[in-house]
């Protein structure tokens, strides 16, 4: 059993190859074996994202506050707030971040052996695109 003591994580910028705008990241639980289960806190300033990516085993995502968007490839972002649960199928491409005018916070969580595929950036037409 891992006890993550909030006290003692460390938030660091997330790394600007993989998000857009301004992103920090905390490593809550490194993945573990056999399932590759791990989990992240991640804080999106307004306008801050993730690149498009795909998990091998699917994402969940938790939203703690504020209002974000989420979408898969071809599709019109949705709108996220406070409380929601978001779960994307494995191997879906997707993004998520917060809304143009409002931080995001959520909890991410990805099992699956293989690492997350990372692609291109979001477009500024696909992130500003009306929620559906």
């Amino acid at each position: 059993m891992q006890i993550m003591r909030s006290g003692k994580l460390e938030s660091r910028p997330a790394p600007a190859a993989r998000f857009g705008g301004t992103v920090r990241h905390e490593r809550l639980v490194d993945p573990q074996p056999p399932t590759g289960l791990r989990m992240s806190r991640v804080l999106f300033e307004p306008g801050g994202r993730t690149n498009w990516h795909s998990h091998p085993g699917g994402q969940a995502l938790h939203v703690i506050v504020g209002r974000g968007r989420v979408a898969e490839w071809g599709q019109s972002p949705a709108e996220i707030l406070a409380g929601d649960t978001v779960f994307i199928a494995p191997g879906v491409k997707h993004w998520h971040g917060a809304a143009p005018t409002s931080a995001m916070m959520h909890l991410a969580i990805s099992a699956g052996e293989g690492d997350t595929e990372w692609m291109e950036p979001v477009s500024e037409e696909d992130y500003v695109r009306d929620p559906a």
